[in-house]
């Protein structure tokens, strides 16, 4: 069995002394012997939270990009070895993105084009396992009638195409405690991701599920649905973070008191 310690290396929130808050999301992954980045956040803050938590950012044997948005792609040029590094994504993560506000302002919100370089890429858009028990979903089959992609998301500067994200993924980690799931921002809605999760592996048993929800624009009827949909699951620690808004939060923490648990910059978690 594969020891697994996951480490929050940037959130919207911080924890400790010293450690630095920025809308973005990141968790350095040690699994057995191989560590991973999942995600790297705006990337204004990555290297001196991985320096004050002991952590060295060029040790890592692989990276995940659950998403193509800056948030979660934007700390990859302050990785010296990156071209060392197996970068692990969906061929859809690089193209433009585009999202609109409620003022028509219309924003880039994609890869810079650092992602242009030369990087040693390996596209999924199924199913894959990096490493025995360590698998990433490829792309979430939609099949609520009641989540969406948690935005106004395009492929175009004109906001013409609309971009369903189809390279949105999450991490799942089989463990004897039950599965370990970690979410980017679940574009593809929570309780989807946790069904696909489920059909992949065969079980409801979910020891931690962790990351951004993309909730903060929901409608109660989606945060009633999503709820319920939770609650079909045997989740034994809630870690919501990054993008699943504070109304959000406040309503797990109401319905899962017992399993409720913050995720702040700093947070260890260990399997």
């Amino acid at each position: 069995m594969n020891k697994l310690k996951i480490t929050a290396l940037v959130e919207n929130t911080a924890g400790g002394k010293a450690l630095l808050a920025e809308h973005g999301f990141s968790l350095w992954i040690e699994y057995g012997d191989k560590k991973i980045l999942f995600d790297t956040g705006q990337g204004y803050v990555l290297k001196n939270n991985a320096a004050q938590l002991s952590i060295d950012l060029e040790d890592a044997d692989a990276m995940v990009l659950s998403h193509g948005h800056y948030d979660h792609t934007g700390g990859m040029e302050k990785i010296k070895k990156i071209n060392k590094i197996k970068i692990f994504t969906h061929k859809d993560s690089l193209l433009p993105k585009y999202s609109k506000h409620r003022d028509d302002s219309v924003h880039t919100i994609g890869m810079k084009p650092f992602h242009e370089n030369k990087l040693n890429y390996h596209f999924n858009d199924r199913p894959v396992e990096l490493y025995k028990g360590f698998h990433l979903t490829g792309t979430i089959p939609r099949i609520t009638d009641f989540e969406n992609t948690g935005g106004q998301f395009f492929c175009d500067k004109e906001c013409r195409k609309v971009d369903n994200l189809p390279d949105d993924q999450a991490a799942f980690i089989e463990t004897p405690a039950g599965l370990v799931v970690i979410l980017g921002c679940a574009h593809s809605g929570v309780i989807n991701t946790l069904e696909y999760i489920s059909s992949l592996t065969g079980s409801r048993s979910i020891h931690t599920l962790i990351g951004g929800m993309h909730l903060g624009s929901a409608s109660k009827n989606r945060m009633d649905k999503t709820i319920a949909g939770l609650k079909k699951f045997d989740i034994q620690n809630l870690y919501p973070a990054h993008c699943t808004g504070f109304k959000a939060t406040a309503q797990m923490l109401q319905e899962f008191p017992e399993i409720f648990r913050t995720c702040k910059t700093g947070t260890i978690i260990e399997v």
